[in-house]
């Protein structure tokens, strides 16, 4: 495919059709994210709208107050992604939005399906929370003008993807400083799924933070699965079953956490006496844990909105100030923590 030499208006669909010598309703049907399209021919009419930077025009340009955030969760049910919606909810209501929510039944890439749908009824623009668009999906929804922004990204993006996170190394630090501090040395951690960016990253943190005070890293005080109740009741009970059982534990989520309360309860040990724990998310329901969880609170809410403005923005055509967006996290100290009972 040539490359343009000089500038000027871009070109129309009849002549993009004509340049790949398919019809130009062919051609209009890919904009329109029609099925009936070969996947060969679709591929290539795709190729030659990006090469070209073609984007569907509009008679009117629609008002950012009208129209529909299609958020997409991989995973809903969780008082973390209660916390996401609440804050997309917030910035849509004040843009005079309404919110269609999704689920991808914990996969982390949206099925074909799913991409018909939303191209049959285009919103404003789509929110994926944990979740990302595969390289063929992107150009349907951007040759069709419908943004998308990535929420808490379950990997490594394209660097054209805007994303919005937190930033989780400093998190799992100094989760993990607060416990060596307190005297800890037999730290042990809970991690999410290993397949999230996120997971990798708290856990990276938690190690850098035992290299920083001289302390061995061992992978057999590391349990990992999901992030919710069960998970850390589970992991939990396996730490604590240890020989040389940990004397503090880092869970990646505060429901892990609640999970591990509980294991510490069924056995007989006290937190903070005998076990301290640290959480992850600061979820309202953190606060009224007995004892109340130390956490790191993870400014969900605020995630959720600063990416629902970064939508508006490029639903409105504007270019963001960055399209990377990382906030900050930061211990909140409870009563689930104390000094270890040998240094007591």
């Amino acid at each position: 495919m040539s490359t343009p030499t000089t500038p000027g208006p871009p070109p129309t669909i009849a002549e993009i059709a004509r340049e790949l010598g398919v019809s130009a309703p062919t051609v209009s049907k890919v904009l329109n994210g029609r099925a009936d399209v070969a996947d060969a021919t679709r591929a290539r009419v795709e190729a030659a709208l990006e090469h070209h930077r073609y984007r569907r025009r509009r008679a009117v340009a629609p008002p950012v107050g009208a129209g529909l955030v299609d958020l997409v969760f991989h995973r809903i049910g969780s008082a973390w992604s209660t916390e996401i919606i609440r804050g997309v909810e917030d910035a849509a209501a004040a843009a005079g939005l309404s919110v269609l929510l999704s689920e991808l039944g914990g996969e982390h890439r949206p099925p074909a399906a799913w991409l018909e749908t939303t191209l049959s009824r285009p919103p404003l623009g789509v929110l994926l929370v944990a979740a990302s668009l595969s390289a063929a999906q992107r150009p349907r929804l951007t040759t069709r003008g419908i943004p998308f922004v990535v929420i808490d990204t379950d990997g490594e993006p394209p660097p054209d993807v805007p994303t919005v996170g937190s930033d989780n190394w400093n998190g799992g630090l100094v989760a993990t400083r607060h416990l060596l501090e307190l005297g800890h040395r037999r730290i042990a951690a809970i991690s999410g799924p290993g397949n999230m960016l996120c997971s990798r990253a708290r856990l990276d943190g938690y190690r850098t933070a035992l290299e920083e005070a001289g302390v061995a890293f061992d992978p057999g005080l590391v349990r990992s699965g999901n992030f919710e109740v069960e998970s850390g009741y589970r992991s939990g009970s396996e730490l604590l079953d240890l020989p040389d059982r940990p004397t503090a534990v880092f869970a990646g989520s505060d429901m892990q956490g609640i999970g591990l309360l509980r294991a510490a309860q069924q056995r007989g040990l006290s937190v903070p006496r005998d076990l301290s724990v640290v959480g992850y998310d600061d979820l309202p329901l953190a606060s009224w844990t007995v004892p109340a969880l130390t956490t790191v609170r993870q400014p969900l809410v605020e995630m959720a909105t600063t990416a629902t403005r970064l939508l508006l923005d490029l639903a409105r055509g504007e270019r963001p100030l960055a399209r990377r967006v990382n906030l900050a996290t930061e211990l909140v100290t409870r009563e689930s923590t104390a000094p270890p009972p040998h240094a007591r």
